[in-house]
């Protein structure tokens, strides 16, 4: 058995939010501590998609940034092909570290330079990381790379503005696939684009999965868009994971009963007739969350041990899941 391409282990990255120093000096104020991520450990293999999922806040994109060296993390290890990716970073094989792992990101309106062409956007990577020296080769490889994700080697002289949302994402594909990664970190990728182009999008990143072997850590909000391309699934709240299970196991029988709430939110073709149930209550404030289970607060579910003690990320059942009421049998 191969070690999986991707293993993270208790990772946590914790932000200062406080208020100047001045003004705590002044008005007394302790320093405030915001844990976007609190101690996740999940591991990918290699050629295989784990989503992410939850509600907006909850540490998804926290996740991303730490997995490709934008955040360095407060505690925890990131193992990537069995080695320290994180020493990495720091060290001198970050350039090589960075040729195997990109990150496509959430807007494609804002993550292309507008003043560039498509040419040197996509020739960018390609120039940084050395790995075409000549003009005519660079032309070669961005047309190249741009008929990859189906758009035109005639496009590379066109700017940003010139094209719609969903080519824009395309683009940023295209840039992302130039050093010929074997890891993409896809934050939310095409939550910023029609439904329609959304499919478009998702089937180009699931024909180039196949062809190049890639291995992905898919950001998403929509369980929809989970449920096409993922082989696992995590769900996040309020910065820890609370399931992590096969596809087929999580949408089938899900386990912690927020999993359970967010899949009945979902609108089913077949039962027109039965009432939605909406997600109860709010997400607590994540610079005060409730001690025990965070989801306890909105859980039908919850007992004295739930509000005072929080639950470990256990094997239970056939998935991982971080939950009191599971662990008793009370669900």
């Amino acid at each position: 058995m191969t070690a999986p391409l991707v293993q993270a282990h208790d990772l946590a990255k914790t932000f200062d939010v406080s208020v100047p120093w001045l003004n705590r000096v002044i008005e007394r104020r302790p320093r405030q501590l915001l844990k976007a991520v609190d101690g996740v450990t999940f591991d990918i293999e290699k050629g295989q998609t784990l989503a992410l999922v939850g509600e907006s806040g909850c540490g998804k994109s926290t996740v991303a940034r730490l997995l490709v060296g934008l955040y360095e993390p407060s505690r925890g290890s990131l193992m990537f092909d069995g080695k320290d990716a994180h020493a990495g970073y720091r060290s001198g094989e970050s350039q090589q570290l960075r040729r195997r792992i990109q990150m496509i990101f959430q807007d494609p309106y804002a993550s292309l330079n507008p003043r560039w062409t498509v040419e040197d956007i996509v020739g960018e990577p390609l120039v940084e990381h050395k790995i075409i020296s000549s003009a005519s080769e660079l032309k070669d490889k961005v047309g190249e790379l741009l008929k990859s994700v189906g758009l035109s080697p005639l496009d590379m002289v066109k700017f940003p503005h010139q094209f719609s949302g969903g080519q824009r994402q395309r683009i940023s594909i295209a840039r992302a696939l130039a050093t010929e990664p074997e890891f993409l970190v896809c934050d939310e990728p095409t939550s910023a684009l029609d439904v329609s182009v959304q499919a478009q999008v998702l089937n180009i990143m699931k024909d180039l999965q196949r062809q190049r072997g890639l291995t992905y850590l898919f950001i998403s909000h929509n369980l929809a868009v989970v449920r096409h391309v993922s082989d696992r699934v995590g769900v996040m709240y309020l910065g820890r994971l609370v399931e992590v299970a096969g596809k087929q196991q999580l949408f089938g029988a899900p386990q912690h009963p927020y999993t359970r709430m967010l899949l009945d939110a979902i609108p089913k073709m077949h039962d027109t007739g039965r009432a939605r149930t909406p997600v109860q209550g709010e997400v607590p404030n994540p610079l005060n969350p409730p001690a025990g289970c965070a989801f306890n607060p909105r859980c039908p579910h919850a007992n004295e041990r739930c509000r005072n003690e929080r639950p470990a990320l256990l094997e239970l059942r056939g998935v991982r899941v971080a939950c009191h009421a599971v662990e008793e049998n009370r669900i």
